[in-house]
């Protein structure tokens, strides 16, 4: 069955819920999701691990019950469950109460002591909605687990997760494998929940598809399919001036490096031309080390304004090698206010820290900035009331008027209108000098094809990381633009084939 945007999914808390509601409006007792949940947790527990000896340990909610069911289905299949209750067993109510008087074995109060001898621990005590740090016994018994070593299966989110943020909760164990049922969470794409939860396998338990038609999610895992529809396709009649022109901005003579890499990349993915506008001093410097890449010296404010003046140079990237100046600072309020689409990249998003509403109020055109964390806390500010990297980020796209790319191993893309993606493909080996101006290449270089600003951001994102993960071990930032074809003849099975000439 091809793959969906409904597929990449990340619900919520609160619309994890509202499936549940859904699905028991339309007649499925809660108690049969329960039962299913449960159910797939020992069947996946199964499928890896032969019969041992497994300690389940069951929160006071539904996860807590999801724990009973599974305790249950694995004690049939011959596995020896300890079982242990984090307060009182008359306590428990509803669904998990019902769970509860079905397990006909022992109930132990939840102390470290239940994981003796355990080779399996089944981790049930708190989902995706808590709400505060964990304590007392649940604390210590995690503790306890994370000292032991002993693999750990978690229900939904590992206990201490917060299933919106990926943040911990006080402390939260490293789990081997998590089930997760109807659809995954933003904690499960987010660091360090992403990590936290090991192998993440999603199950159904009976919650209709249309539940999402009702819920409307916002929030995806990036992947070709929710952005295949925008991507420019080449007719046989297409030449490099309908493919748009880039314009890349460069430092001076010893500061080129970044803009060079940033200009490769957007010819790469499919700018029809590229111009980097240098400083005087820097001209030489440039023309010596690129080749379809065009220079052009751009002194000064008036320079960088009539560099960009040609309506065919359609887009623009500025930041790169700047410098945080009074000139960057102009060249960018020039830019945008030029109606170009624009990508904003470190020292053009830096010069605006002590004035970003300068930035913000300018921002008319199609516009992506892409700050790494610190040049996010710089012109944003830090606010950890908002919601984690996803929240910041959704509140700065607000803020802003413009699409944001904050970077990270779990790169987040916001827009505006509060749509959302989570990056999950880039590996560890783009952590890397200049791989950031690749980054911001492609975006710039997406945006003159006339992609819109959220699907050209989502779109680069995925292909750093598939160019990254093509050329593998010993990345280097030089790379990454050689290595764009790989990533790209595995994208045109999802696109199509296209063709054109010069």
């Amino acid at each position: 069955m091809a793959a969906t945007g409904s597929d990449r999914a990340l619900l919520s808390v609160a619309e994890m819920y509202r499936a549940d509601v859904y699905a028991v409006d339309r007649g499925v007792a809660g108690v049969t999701l329960m039962e299913n949940a449960g159910r797939a947790l020992a069947e996946e527990i199964v499928k890896r691990w032969t019969r041992c000896r497994v300690a389940v340990l069951c929160g006071p909610g539904n996860n807590g019950g999801d724990g009973f069911v599974a305790a249950r289905h694995l004690a049939a299949a011959g596995y020896a469950v300890r079982l242990a209750l984090l307060g009182r067993r008359d306590a428990l109510t509803g669904d998990a109460a019902t769970m509860a008087d079905r397990w006909a074995g022992a109930v132990e109060p939840l102390t470290p002591a239940v994981l003796d001898d355990a080779d399996l621990i089944v981790d049930g005590l708190f989902g995706a909605g808590l709400a505060r740090p964990v304590a007392g016994a649940a604390a210590d018994t995690l503790a306890a687990a994370i000292a032991r070593g002993t693999p750990i299966v978690a229900i939904d989110v590992p206990s201490g997760v917060q299933g919106d943020t990926g943040e911990v909760m006080g402390v939260a164990a490293q789990a081997a494998l998590t089930v997760t049922f109807f659809r995954r969470k933003p904690g499960h794409a987010l660091y360090p929940g992403r990590d936290l939860a090991g192998t993440v396998v999603t199950r159904d338990i009976g919650i209709p598809a249309a539940a999402l038609d009702s819920i409307r999610p916002t929030t995806f895992a990036n992947a070709p399919v929710l952005w295949r529809a925008a991507w420019p396709r080449l007719a046989a009649e297409s030449h490099k001036y309908r493919r748009g022109h880039v314009v890349v901005t460069s430092g001076s003579a010893h500061r080129t490096g970044a803009a060079r890499l940033a200009a490769y990349a957007a010819l790469r993915v499919g700018a029809g031309l590229v111009t980097i506008a240098c400083p005087n001093d820097a001209l030489g410097v440039v023309a010596a080390q690129v080749t379809a890449v065009m220079c052009e010296p751009a002194e000064g404010g008036a320079g960088f304004k009539a560099a960009i003046a040609d309506p065919r140079r359609n887009a623009v990237l500025l930041g790169p090698g700047n410098g945080i100046t009074a000139g960057t600072r102009a060249n960018v309020l020039t830019a945008l206010a030029a109606g170009k689409a624009v990508c904003l990249d470190a020292d053009a998003l830096s010069v605006f820290a002590e004035r970003p509403d300068d930035l913000f109020a300018a921002i008319a055109s199609p516009c992506v900035l892409t700050p790494h964390e610190g040049e996010f806390a710089r012109v944003f500010g830090t606010d950890p009331a908002v919601g984690g990297k996803l929240g910041r980020a959704r509140a700065a796209a607000k803020r802003a008027g413009a699409v944001v790319l904050l970077k990270g191993p779990d790169t987040v893309i916001a827009a505006p209108d509060g749509r959302a993606i989570i990056n999950e493909n880039a590996p560890a080996t783009l952590a890397t000098a200049g791989s950031g101006d690749v980054l911001a290449g492609l975006v710039v270089g997406l945006l003159a094809q006339g992609m819109a600003p959220f699907e050209a951001a989502a779109a680069a994102v995925w292909l750093h990381g598939a160019a990254a993960q093509a050329f593998g071990p010993g990345l280097i930032a030089e790379d990454l633009a050689s290595a764009l074809p790989a990533a790209l003849r595995h994208l045109s099975n999802e696109v199509g084939p296209s063709a054109g000439h010069d």
